[in-house]
């Protein structure tokens, strides 16, 4: 016999304990609101559950995607004994019986075992250990949903029996029309109430969510619930009370986990890119989030050298100085020492030619070096004359300009070129180049 996984949430919404986004959870496929490029007509995650040919599965995004809501609907289509585990409150004993259940289901019913196990990421190692030997032999199907990206969070051997399908937050017109929807159901929602709702009040609601579907819909239902209604029998509901209804959301940050390295990445490619707006918008976003301080800062100096280098070389002081300062003032005053060195960078010259210290490096390791040149070899110990060290060298110093034409590379290198200089800012490469192009210019003129 089946089991229906949300029966106890059925039975207090009919009863009008449930709050209004359980209450209004999509019953069919038709009723999900957004992640067309999973659910759109034709795609693999839709077809997948029409024909009742699930494999296992993470459903991996934000808060108040969908995430249980296509859990609900799979229960809701499947031939399977749909069961749920959390992981929070389960063990490995609930695993063990729950693989113990589904071998005697398809042993006396032919029957197969769908597991729903949500918040999969906070199952330990050991839990998830002892779940893979049951999906790897199809004893049952999994179905896991997280907030974490699975390739950080999960058991690898998990992920690579499962699909990853990514829920993406919901756009603005999205929410919107799943709060409408709840405005007008009277059998689910809040049709039974007599309401206006200004629609900039509305508009708020859907913004201030952020994405997240289950947080607009509880501000919708604070925001009537909580207002009294006129002599008219109607609740009348503007933007001020829409904006004591919905709370200003936790930031969406997990600092071991994709958020982290996701937000990380867009701050250093907005500097990179001299976009200095975005370049604060991310740091500010890292520092709300109680991201370490000095992470960033250590992020910032290494942009400093490969993204700025020559170009500009007070960039890396500039970075190295706000590091230092960090760390004798800390936090919040710190955001300024980290806004500025952030603000330098983005507006300053690019260049990236100090990555020639990566070619320098694959020639080495493959063997590609030779003997240093005599002339070049320390002279400077007893018998180092006899050995031929230092034999030709001429010092700089002693020619105009500081300069003087010789061989540095060893002779099985001769000709190599690392370094290219960019042209931009200071990087205007070596003073060979300089010279000859000093004397070149004196000729024409």
């Amino acid at each position: 016999m089946k089991m229906d996984l949300f029966s106890q949430t059925e039975d207090s919404a009919r009863q009008g304990r449930a709050p209004l986004a359980a209450r209004m959870r999509p019953q069919n496929l038709d009723e999900i609101v957004g992640q067309e490029h999973l659910l759109g007509r034709g795609k693999l995650l839709r077809r997948a559950i029409e024909t009742d040919q699930l494999g296992s599965l993470v459903f991996y995004g934000p808060p108040g995607t969908g995430k249980t809501t296509l859990a609900y609907v799979i229960a809701k289509t499947t031939k399977a004994h749909f069961t749920k585990l959390n992981a929070v409150t389960s063990g490995v004993a609930d695993l063990r019986k729950v693989v113990q259940e589904a071998e005697e289901r398809a042993k006396y019913y032919w029957q197969g075992t769908l597991l729903f196990i949500d918040e999969i990421h906070r199952f330990n190692k050991a839990q998830q250990d002892a779940l893979l030997p049951a999906v790897e032999e199809g004893k049952l199907v999994l179905i896991g949903a997280t907030t974490e990206n699975p390739y950080f969070s999960v058991n690898a051997a998990l992920v690579s029996r499962s699909r990853i399908f990514r829920l993406e937050p919901l756009s603005k017109e999205d929410i919107l029309t799943l709060l409408r929807r709840a405005l007008e159901d009277k059998k689910r929602g809040l049709g039974n109430y007599r309401c206006a709702i200004a629609p900039e009040a509305l508009l708020h609601l859907a913004e201030a969510a952020r994405g997240d579907a289950r947080l607009a819909l509880n501000g919708l239902e604070l925001a009537v619930l909580s207002t009294m209604p006129n002599e008219q029998g109607v609740r009348v509901i503007d933007l001020a009370v829409a904006e004591e209804s919905i709370q200003e959301r936790a930031i969406v940050y997990d600092k071991m986990g994709d958020q982290h390295y996701d937000v990380i990445s867009a701050f250093i490619k907005s500097m990179r890119g001299s976009d200095p707006d975005a370049a604060l918008h991310y740091l500010a976003r890292m520092l709300a989030a109680g991201e370490d301080p000095r992470f960033i800062a250590r992020r910032i100096l290494i942009h400093a050298a490969e993204d700025v280098g020559l170009a500009d070389p007070m960039a890396l002081v500039v970075a190295h100085a706000a590091a230092g300062g960090l760390e004798m003032v800390g936090l919040p005053e710190g955001r300024l020492l980290l806004a500025e060195a952030a603000l330098y960078i983005a507006c300053a010259p690019k260049s990236n030619s100090v990555l020639a210290i990566d070619r320098a490096l694959d020639d080495v390791k493959q063997g590609k070096y030779g003997a240093v040149p005599l002339h070049l070899r320390d002279a400077g110990y007893p018998g180092a004359e006899q050995l031929g060290s230092g034999k030709g060298y001429r010092y700089p110093h002693a020619y105009p300009d500081h300069y003087v034409e010789q061989e540095y590379l060893p002779a099985e290198m001769k000709g190599a070129k690392y370094y290219h200089p960019s042209g931009m800012g200071e990087d205007l490469g070596p003073r060979s180049k300089r010279k000859d192009d000093k004397d070149k210019k004196q000729q024409q003129e």
